[in-house]
């Protein structure tokens, strides 16, 4: 009896043991409860019985106060209220698994119960022409998919017939391993993380739930994507097992090279090739953009690489809409396959070109030449 006074007077107050105040909430304690229990693990204190026997303490402590009736009773008779192990739970037997299982659940995987797995999400590449992207399409696809097997509805099955609640794992669908100090959760090996074992497969799928199909959706695309644009269908993706959500299917958009316009945000560029003497003298060309022809003026003396701004040609945004503009680059162009009068024309423009007093004709290639005599001469002195 004397004996027994000794030991409940020797025992150290809970939360003194833990270093949290009385009134601590229960997240303070189970911190408090994970740095002690790291500290003086017994995998980490290897034959020291102290750090052992404080372990003991520590996870006593931590039992008690996490319990709302034990903390309850504790607070109003102290270490009185678990005499004759009335209250249970304070007999110093330590299971380290069951406690590193609770503590530290949440951060490998948490939960006694393995959810079912949702459908995975698909992808599908889609190429567009510029057009279809302007103006947007319905394209109708077909997507191989995972879709829930008829005969069973997913159960897997045969019918008449139940999934058996897996022995390894008890339904769980995860076992816990040993790794140093730490229990890790993990799919049970078993059942693969179902927590159920078919004994009687459904013959369609084969105790799969799902079988593969073509799936065949209409699309439609909005006017204004671009290159890299995704559309996402809810839903669309592969079957769920047991049940669970369907995931989504995320079309992916290219748009295809186009031979005339070049494409960036919602602007459009091409070139447009004129010849010698409108370049000269100026004129009226008709350019292309993708709701018809349009009339671009081009003025006298135009040189290559002069850029026209043509407003509201372009592409209208799918996210702004703001309507972009057509940018037509000239490139004039040197006159190929000449016939006899026309050779005799240009060589009479080009004497009249050297005569000194029409040097105000060609002004950058002037300037070229004379900052090409200037470079010789300064080599020279």
């Amino acid at each position: 009896m004397l004996r027994g006074k000794t030991d409940q007077m020797a025992k150290k107050d809970y939360y003194e043991v833990l270093g949290v105040p009385r009134d601590a909430e229960e997240r303070e304690i189970k911190k408090a409860y994970k740095r002690m229990a790291i500290k003086f693990h017994p995998d980490r204190n290897p034959e020291d019985v102290k750090a052992e026997e404080k372990f003991k303490e520590v996870k006593e402590a931590y039992e008690i106060l996490t319990n709302a009736q034990k903390r309850a009773a504790y607070d109003q008779y102290g270490h009185k209220a678990f005499q004759q192990g009335g209250m249970g739970g304070t007999d110093g037997s330590t299971d380290f698994n069951d406690i590193f299982g609770d503590v530290f659940g949440d951060i490998f995987g948490g939960g006694r119960r393995q959810r079912s797995a949702g459908g995975a999400d698909l992808r599908y590449n889609m190429e567009l022409t510029l057009e279809e992207a302007v103006r947007g399409v319905t394209k109708e696809i077909r997507i191989p998919t995972l879709v829930l097997c008829d005969t069973c509805r997913g159960d897997g099955t045969k019918k008449g017939t139940k999934p058996m609640t897996c022995t390894t794992c008890h339904g769980a669908g995860q076992v816990h391993i040993r790794q140093g100090f730490f229990t890790v959760q993990q799919s049970c090996p078993h059942c693969k993380g179902r927590g159920q074992i078919i004994k009687d497969p459904c013959n369609t799928c084969h105790g799969n739930g799902r079988i593969e199909k073509q799936k065949i959706l209409s699309v439609k695309i909005p006017a204004g994507v671009d290159t890299d644009d995704r559309i996402r269908l809810n839903g669309e993706g592969e079957a769920g097992n047991k049940g669970a959500p369907s995931g989504d299917l995320y079309v992916q958009i290219t748009v295809k090279a186009h031979p005339i316009f070049e494409h960036q945000n919602n602007n459009l560029f091409c070139e447009v090739p004129i010849n010698f003497a409108m370049a000269a003298l100026g004129g009226e060309i008709e350019v292309p953009t993708l709701n018809g022809r349009v009339k671009l003026r081009i003025p006298a003396e135009t040189q290559t690489g002069k850029m026209f701004r043509m407003r509201g040609k372009g592409v209208t945004s799918i996210r702004s809409n703001i309507q972009g503009d057509l940018l037509c680059r000239v490139v004039v162009e040197t006159p190929v396959k000449l016939n006899d009068k026309q050779k005799h024309l240009l060589r009479e423009l080009e004497e009249s070109f050297s005569n000194s007093s029409s040097v105000n004709n060609s002004p950058r290639s002037k300037s070229f030449l004379d900052g090409v005599k200037k470079f010789f001469d300064d080599l020279t002195h």
